[in-house]
């Protein structure tokens, strides 16, 4: 394993501001390096795990590998961002006389994104040679095994409407989704159970002796693990339950040539925008195993049977990334936010005026 005295952050990448000052201490740490051992897999540098592929099977599809031909094939009858394949294909529409999309058209109001500002891969999730159709890979049908009478209340708010339209509840700031304002990235970009989604799936792996530091592009998001000496000791270290922080309570070890992270405690609201939440009473575990220089197989299993039938298992791969992160400043000058609030402000006083139906 290369020295990590060698890693070193780009000029124009970040942590996030609560952990600027950690991240950087463990920066400065690691010039010590690591001691040798085969057991430590090296996951240092820059990733992306950019790909077509869903969370589930699409319908439709039942194996799980295809050939290259058929993922081609795939790729190009597949929607983005609930625009479909012919849309896409057929462009914005636009009015002759503004030269500008015409109001209700899929490239205003209905669009979440122009189109042009979306990269979210190019093929198929690629693992280990193999074009995946999904991401889960156990059960065997690609599928989420949700119960249909989880045990617990556990509420889940969508704001598919919202994004597709830009209607939707402004009476406070809190009623706006995470990404609006900026506290945490879309789609489960830094997990735990990380996903690659619309643009920017792109990370930055640090390691130390003592700590695993995972930097996010979207939205700057930082996961910073502690690493101990195998699992009993790494669950003696458990943070209290009452704090609840964003991306879990994460601690890991080092097993067989791959890291292990396993997660617990979750911050609530997080999970009630996620597509893998889980309950107190859950956790969530994953592996990253380097296959070679390019590619680390990345696995992540999830368990709580208060919203789950059986565990299941999602695989993916993170492919070594040719270039840097980039800073994703989501709240300098985010003029929206106020904007939005005030709109809703008049709305209401008109309403109450009489002059708004």
């Amino acid at each position: 394993m290369k020295s990590v005295a060698t890693v070193s952050v780009k000029a124009n990448t970040r942590l996030g501001p609560i952990s600027t000052a950690l991240g950087l201490s463990l920066m400065l740490a690691a010039t010590v390096g690591f001691a040798q051992n085969a057991s430590i897999p090296n996951l240092e540098g820059t990733w992306t795990n950019a790909s077509r592929t869903p969370l589930t099977r699409p319908r439709g599809i039942e194996r799980l590998v295809v050939s290259a031909q058929e993922a081609e094939q795939i790729v190009a009858n597949m929607s983005i961002a609930g625009i479909s394949a012919e849309n896409i294909a057929s462009g914005p529409a636009i009015d002759s006389a503004t030269g500008a999309p015409p109001a209700g058209a899929q490239d205003f109001g209905l669009r979440g994104y122009n189109l042009v500002w979306t990269d979210p891969g190019s093929t198929l999730a690629y693992i280990n040679g193999e074009y995946r159709t999904s991401l889960v890979i156990d059960p065997e049908n690609g599928q989420i095994p949700r119960r249909e009478d989880p045990q617990l209340d556990f509420k889940r708010t969508s704001y598919g409407a919202r994004y597709l339209t830009g209607v939707g509840d402004a009476s406070g700031p809190e009623a706006l989704p995470l990404e609006e304002r900026c506290l945490i990235g879309f789609g489960n970009t830094a997990g735990p159970g990380m996903l690659g989604t619309l643009y920017n799936s792109s990370y930055q792996f640090i390691q130390t002796d003592d700590y695993v530091v995972i930097n996010v592009e979207m939205v700057h998001d930082t996961r910073i693990i502690p690493i101990y000496d195998n699992a009993e000791q790494a669950r003696a270290h458990r943070r209290p339950m009452a704090l609840e922080p964003w991306f879990g309570d994460s601690v890991g070890w080092y097993e067989d040539g791959s890291l292990i992270v396993e997660t617990v405690n979750i911050k609530p609201l997080q999970l009630s925008e996620s597509s893998i939440p889980i309950t107190k009473q859950g956790r969530i575990i994953e592996t990253f195993t380097p296959s070679s220089e390019d590619e680390i197989v990345y696995r992540f299993t999830v368990e709580d049977d208060n919203i789950y039938r059986q565990p299941w298992t999602a695989e993916l791969s993170y492919h070594a990334l040719d270039g840097q992160l980039y800073e994703y400043a989501c709240h300098e000058g985010n003029y929206a936010m106020p904007g939005i609030m005030a709109g809703a402000r008049r709305q209401e006083v008109m309403a109450e005026i009489g002059q708004l139906d």
